[in-house]
């Protein structure tokens, strides 16, 4: 009997170790909850309404179906037998393995709040981008309409949380539609009088670069007319908008639309693992592993991405889709060694550099001991971001819109789906 490879989620990492065993003598099975492999960095453009959710999505049957040595499932995993060696389900099925990938990613962190989840989505998934979309468009819609002038207001003002890579392409984007997209849509209104705050909890924006090339950011944010407030936390977000205090003083923003863009926490796969093999967890739900990202006591469970918690040279690895991308390869040459009886040195992730693009010619790149910003930065976000979709078909349908939105100044998935109807409000949106 090959050896048996059971990979959990068809993310970056669990698509990356599938496809580096298509050549090997063994039986993969990847499972996943959804039918298809995600783009996430690209996420906010379907957000913003630049692109559509078919166009960072590719069916996981689709691209693996030339490895005949690699079968799909669509379950949800919903616990792990380490005894037996066995995957269970949630429809009660159960799947044996000899070596068991773990790739599962993770979910939004509210710190402590769950509350504010139905004021303030975050974005992982192809419907949380989609309510996301809906939310901004409704926002200048009921604007359109609104006579009173302090509600119109906090329609046309927008809260982004978190001044991470995901928070400022947002910001960045919010800017774009309100000053370029929309400008000429509306009658009642003008959509460059939007007020888009991005609120971050540390001293500067995207924390993890160069101060310099937060700078940077910052100057292209407040260009698209974002305004920016560093050091400042979210203590309270309910439906009429959010109360930030800024060392002792705190202040209440008026906005019917707020996102999420400030945390995340660990797949819940990772409390279930530690329930049945004690192995330990961090502060925000990720697997402690060894340096072969196995799990102590189990060296045939391996815990990969955003899931796997992982010092090297004193430093967190990052949890970004090059890392996962890295582990997912290794764990796939770990096992090839292993089926040979060779041992395997310790993974070591290779930062090839951060990138974040702030809008149209605007971008920041630290790559080695390069840190730019401007229209080169932008040139190499978009060329990095088309080499790592995985379709053909979609990088080329991704470089068409793009080019034609650059000309154009348009966004051309501008959709408000979902069960909304006239007379809900905006936190109903997608109910």
């Amino acid at each position: 009997m090959s050896h048996r490879v059971v990979i959990v989620g068809g993310g970056f990492g669990g698509l990356y170790a599938a496809q580096e065993l298509r050549r090997a003598n063994v039986e993969i099975t990847l499972i996943d909850r959804r039918n298809f492999h995600l783009f996430q960095p690209l996420l906010y453009q379907v957000a913003t309404g630049a692109l559509s959710p078919g166009e960072i999505a590719s069916p996981l049957r689709y691209v693996l179906n030339g490895q005949k040595n690699t079968k799909v499932l669509l379950g949800e995993v919903t616990g792990v037998e380490p005894g037996p060696r066995e995957v269970l389900l949630a429809d009660g099925g159960r799947v044996p393995y000899d070596t068991l990938i773990l790739a599962t990613g993770a979910t939004h962190d509210y710190f402590g709040h769950p509350e504010w989840a139905q004021y303030a989505p975050g974005l992982k998934t192809i419907e949380d981008a989609t309510e996301i979309r809906t939310r901004v468009l409704l926002a200048f819609e009921q604007a359109e309409r609104e006579t009173d002038p302090a509600v119109r207001r906090a329609l046309l003002t927008f809260v982004v949380v978190g001044g991470g890579p995901t928070g400022v392409e947002l910001a960045g984007a919010l800017g774009e539609i309100s000053r370029d997209t929309l400008r000429k849509d509306f009658r009642s209104i003008n959509p460059a009088e939007a007020n888009i705050f991005l609120i971050e909890g540390s001293s500067r924006l995207l924390p993890p670069y160069p101060p310099k090339l937060s700078s940077a950011a910052e100057r292209s944010l407040i260009d698209l007319g974002v305004q920016t407030r560093a050091g400042s936390v979210v203590t309270h977000i309910d439906a009429d908008g959010v109360v930030l205090k800024a060392g002792e003083t705190e202040t209440r923003l008026a906005a019917r639309t707020v996102l999420w863009a400030a945390g995340v926490h660990a797949s819940p796969l990772g409390q279930l693992l530690a329930a049945r093999t004690g192995v330990s967890l961090d502060r925000v739900g990720r697997v402690k592993v060894e340096a072969d990202l196995s799990i102590a006591g189990h060296p045939e469970i391996l815990v990969i991405g955003d899931l796997a918690c992982r010092e090297q040279d004193g430093k967190p690895i990052p949890g970004v889709a090059p890392s996962a991308m890295q582990m997912g390869r290794y764990a796939a040459a770990l096992i090839m060694k292993r089926l040979r009886g060779e041992s395997a040195a310790p993974f070591r992730y290779w930062d090839k550099g951060s990138l974040a693009t702030i809008g149209r010619n605007r971008a920041v790149a630290a790559i080695g001991p390069l840190h730019f910003s401007g229209y080169l930065a932008w040139l190499t976000w978009i060329f990095v971001h088309l080499l790592f979709i995985v379709e053909f078909e979609n990088r080329i349908l991704i470089a068409f819109h793009w080019a034609y939105d650059y000309f154009t100044f348009n966004r051309g998935a501008r959709l408000i789906t979902g069960h909304w109807r006239p007379g809900k409000s905006l936190t109903d949106a997608s109910s």
